[in-house]
C-alpha cells in the first residue's frame, strides 16, 4: 500500500483482430500486445500481489475460488502474454465492489460481487479476457503515466498527496485514502483503451472454444447494475466500477456484439448450469465480518461500533481502515495497540503520523462522546512544499483494552471542517443491532409452475427494488416469463 506500481514494456506482436467504427461498420485494425511476460515483469507483479490482495478484501475462501481459477487461466493463455496456464495466478476478491482488473506479471482479478452478476461461465471468461487483453496492449503504462496527473480529490487530493515527505505514516494514510500506491493499478482506461480490450477479450474467447458474444451481455447486464445502482441511491446516472471510462454503456454493448459476430466463431459453449451451480452460497455485498456500509452508516457487528458520513462524503471500507472522503477533508478510522492510557494512545498515533521517529508536541483534551471516554488533539504539519495542512487525531476507548481513532485531515485554519458530525456521531451497537446483521448469499431457487418474476423477487433480501433487483441479477428483461424447472439466483440470508 502507498507504493507506486514500475513496469518494464516489451517489445509487442501487432495483431489483427477485428474491430468497428462508432457507427457499427466491421473492419480490420491493429492492436500492439506484448508477446511474452519479462522475469522483471513477474517479479513486479509477485510485490504488488498481496498488496492488491489487503486492498480489496483479501481473498474470498468460498468453493468458488478455484472454479474462477481454472477459467481464469483457460482464458488467459489464448493471449500472447504465455502458453503455460500456471504462469497466470486468478485471484477470486472478497469484495463487494463490482470489479475486475489484472497486472503485468500473469495477475488477474474478479470480485465476488462481479462474479454473482454473471450468468455463465462464458461471462466470466470474457470479463477475465477483457483484463488479460488491458496487459497484453500494455495499457497500464499510459494510465499510470496519466494518473499521475490526477488526483481522485482535484486541488486538494495534489495537496494531500505529498502531505509529508518521505515514508511518514500521514503520507501513506493519505496515498491509501485518495487511491494512489497500488490502486493506481486499478484506475481507470481511456475509451480507445477499453474498446481494444473489448476487443481482444472477444478474440480470446473465440479462441477457447467460448460464445463470444458472452462479453457483449455481460456488459449488458453490468449496464443495468449500475443503472439499478444509481435509481436505489436516488441519482440520474452512475459510473461504474468495472468499465468505468465508457460513458455509454448501451453502445459499448451493441460494439461488442457486432464484434462478436464479425469474428464468424460457430462456438456456442456457455455452461451455464456449471457456472450457476458454483454461485450457490457465494457472499453478496459487504462481509459482516468486516463492517458494513449501509446508506451513510458504517457499521461493524463484531466490534459493536457504528458511525455516520456527513453529506457529500463517501465511505470507502478497507481491509485494515475505513476511508471517509470529500472535496473539503479526508478521515480515516482504525484501531492501534492500546495500554488503557487515551492521552498516549492519541500522542502515539501523532507519532506514526509524523514519522521517523518524531513526536510532535501535542496537548491531548478529553471529553465524552455518546457515553464514550474520548481523547483528541490537533496539529499543523507542512508538506513538502511548505503547505500546512490540519490534522486532528479523536480516539475512543470500547474497554479496558480496546480503542479506535479518527485521524482527520483538511486544510489549514478548517479544523474538522465538514467532518465534526463524522467524529460526534461514533457509538456502540448494542447486542440486538449487532445480531440484526447478517450476511447476505447467492442462493438458487427452482422455479415451480406458477411461479413469477415477482413472486421469486419478493424472496429477495432487501426492503426496496426487489424485482428490479431480480430482474438485474438474472438478466432478465422486465416481461420476462420463468420456466417451470430453470434455476435462478436470488438473494438472502
Amino acid at each position: 500500500m502507498g507504493r507506486t506500481y514500475r513496469k518494464l514494456w516489451l517489445t509487442g506482436a501487432m495483431v489483427a483482430i477485428c474491430s468497428t467504427t462508432q457507427a457499427g461498420v466491421a473492419q480490420q485494425r491493429q492492436i500492439q500486445t506484448a508477446t511474452s511476460m519479462s522475469q522483471s515483469e513477474r517479479a513486479e507483479g509477485a510485490k504488488a500481489h498481496p498488496e492488491l490482495l489487503n486492498e480489496f478484501g483479501g481473498l474470498y475462501q468460498g468453493p468458488q475460488a478455484a472454479y474462477v481459477t481454472s477459467v481464469g487461466r483457460k482464458i488467459a493463455v489464448q493471449s500472447s502474454l504465455s502458453s503455460q496456464q500456471n504462469d497466470f495466478t486468478i485471484s477470486l476478491l472478497n469484495s463487494s465492489v463490482n470489479n475486475a482488473f489484472a497486472i503485468p506479471g500473469g495477475y488477474v482479478y474478479v470480485t465476488r460481487q462481479l462474479m454473482a452478476l454473471m450468468n455463465d461461465e462464458a461471462e466470466l471468461a470474457g470479463v477475465l479476457g477483457h483484463e488479460v487483453g488491458h496487459v497484453a496492449a500494455q495499457h497500464s503504462k499510459r494510465r499510470q503515466s496519466a494518473a499521475t496527473r490526477n488526483s481522485i480529490l482535484g486541488v486538494l487530493g495534489q495537496v494531500l498527496i505529498g502531505a509529508v515527505a518521505g515514508d511518514s505514516g500521514l503520507g501513506q494514510l493519505l496515498q491509501r485514502g485518495i487511491g494512489t500506491g497500488a490502486q493506481l493499478l486499478t484506475l481507470k482506461f481511456s475509451r480507445t483503451q477499453e474498446y481494444e480490450a473489448d476487443d481482444l477479450g472477444i478474440r480470446y474467447l473465440a479462441k477457447a472454444g467460448y460464445d463470444p458474444k458472452a462479453l457483449s451481455s455481460m456488459l449488458s447486464s453490468l449496464a443495468a447494475q449500475n443503472s439499478l445502482d444509481a435509481r436505489t441511491r436516488g441519482q440520474n446516472s452512475a459510473i461504474p466500477e468495472w468499465a468505468s471510462t465508457h460513458p455509454d454503456p448501451a453502445s459499448r454493448v451493441r460494439r461488442a456484439l457486432t464484434n462478436a459476430q464479425a469474428t464468424g466463431s460457430r462456438a456456442t459453449l456457455r455452461n451455464a448450469a456449471t457456472f450457476i451451480s458454483n454461485l450457490d452460497g457465494l457472499l453478496y455485498d459487504d462481509d459482516p465480518k468486516e463492517g458494513i456500509i449501509q446508506g451513510a452508516q458504517f457499521l461493524h457487528p463484531v466490534f459493536k461500533l457504528k458511525f455516520t458520513a456527513p453529506s457529500g462524503f463517501a465511505i470507502q471500507n478497507g481491509t485494515n481502515a475505513v476511508s471517509i472522503v470529500g472535496q473539503s477533508g479526508q478521515a480515516q478510522f482504525t484501531g492501534t495497540s492500546f495500554n488503557g492510557d487515551l492521552d498516549a494512545y492519541v500522542r502515539s498515533v501523532f507519532g506514526q503520523l509524523a514519522g521517523q521517529g518524531q513526536t510532535p508536541s501535542v496537548a491531548v483534551q478529553r471529553s465524552t462522546i455518546n457515553g464514550l471516554s474520548v481523547g483528541y488533539g490537533s496539529a499543523s504539519m507542512s508538506n513538502s512544499q511548505g503547505l500546512r495542512l490540519d490534522v486532528t487525531v479523536v480516539g475512543y476507548q470500547f474497554g479496558p483494552s480496546t480503542a479506535y481513532h479518527f485521524v482527520v485531515v483538511t486544510p489549514a485554519g478548517q479544523g474538522l471542517g465538514g467532518l465534526s458530525s463524522l467524529i460526534n456521531s461514533v457509538s456502540r451497537m448494542n447486542d440486538g443491532e449487532a445480531a440484526a446483521i447478517k450476511p447476505r448469499r447467492i442462493r438458487l431457487v427452482t422455479v415451480r409452475s406458477g411461479e413469477t418474476a415477482r413472486s421469486i423477487s419478493s424472496r429477495m433480501a432487501y426492503g426496496d427494488y426487489q424485482l428490479d433487483r431480480f430482474l438485474v441479477l438474472n438478466g432478465l428483461a422486465a416481461n420476462a416469463t420463468l420456466k417451470p424447472g430453470t434455476r435462478v439466483k436470488i438473494v438472502s440470508y
